[in-house]
């Protein structure tokens, strides 16, 4: 848990998180904090059986820290490197599943030389960084005169940024355990985004699991989401997110290989609904790691 990424606090909540539940299910364990070097950790990472991964964003979440683990021949829990990079780039990721038939709002990708490139759609926009979570460094562009605004916000945290479609509607997120969609989660955040003050203190949003959406419409988001994780490659466990529009369509927006697990966390609100608890799902996790 840890790193240097933008989402370290988070990271280290998600670690303390899971350590509660790992030492509750009776493994002995070691808490391994990421600082500025991964080479400092090796040491200690040779010591123990499997890693389960506490990390997000940056090179806890790209690939990096997994292929480390390969060739330290350590299993890890979540996905490996090559899905890892794909599905940290949201561009890439969005390329991919596109071509297999999934909605996913227009975008385009720019990056600081191309910094006066107007997108062919109409605002509003959404503006972030390709490759971060949490939203962090993201904005709502509701008219072309703020776009320059947004994007220099966003060029402080990465060199290529996303310009998206912004679609109205509902916020769901659906979590994938093995090859399983598990119930969908809605969220309802105090602000007009569900930003990072909104994700991570409490009361700032409101969450409906299993989400108020025909069996229908359920059906075919879980379906695609499962296809979605098929195609990324993905493994143990992930959470898609979707923007759902008036008409139902749903939107697919980004897939994330290492979901937050605090508190306020999703992953855990969708699988408590279909009667698992925190504990069993850290287990669970564990155990998939192993047989990797």
């Amino acid at each position: 848990m840890g790193g240097t990424s933008t989402e370290r606090e988070v990271s280290l909540n998600t670690g303390k998180a899971m350590q509660t539940a790992v030492d509750a299910l009776g493994y002995e364990s070691v808490s391994i904090v990421l600082g500025d070097s991964i080479h400092e950790i090796i040491p200690m990472l040779k010591t123990v059986d499997v890693v389960l991964i506490a990390l997000h964003g940056g090179d806890g979440e790209n690939g990096v820290i997994q292929g480390m683990l390969d060739l330290m021949n350590i299993p890890y829990t979540g996905s490996n490197p090559h899905a890892s990079s794909i599905c940290m780039d949201k561009h890439v990721s969005k390329v991919l599943v596109e071509k297999f038939g999934v909605r996913t709002p227009k975008w385009m990708i720019i990056n600081k030389a191309d910094i006066a490139t107007r997108p062919n759609f109409s605002p509003p926009y959404i503006v972030k960084p390709v490759d971060q979570g949490s939203t962090v460094g993201l904005t709502v562009v509701y008219q072309k005169t703020n776009l320059d605004t947004a994007l220099n916000s966003a060029f402080e945290y990465s060199d290529t940024i996303m310009i998206e479609e912004y679609i109205a509607g509902r916020e769901i997120t659906v979590t994938i355990l093995g090859n399983k969609a598990y119930p969908i989660v809605e969220i309802i955040p105090s602000h007009d985004l569900y930003d990072y003050e909104c994700k991570y203190s409490l009361g700032m949003s409101q969450y409906v699991c299993p989400a108020d959406i025909s069996n229908d419409i359920s059906a075919k988001i879980k379906s695609e989401s499962e296809k979605i994780f098929s195609i990324l490659k993905c493994r143990h466990y992930g959470r898609v997110d979707y923007r759902l529009d008036d008409d139902s369509n749903f939107w697919f927006l980004e897939i994330n290989t290492l979901p937050g697990m605090t508190e306020t966390s999703l992953v855990p609100k969708s699988v408590k609904a279909a009667g698992m608890s925190f504990e069993s799902l850290i287990d669970d996790l564990i155990n998939r790691a192993i047989r990797s």
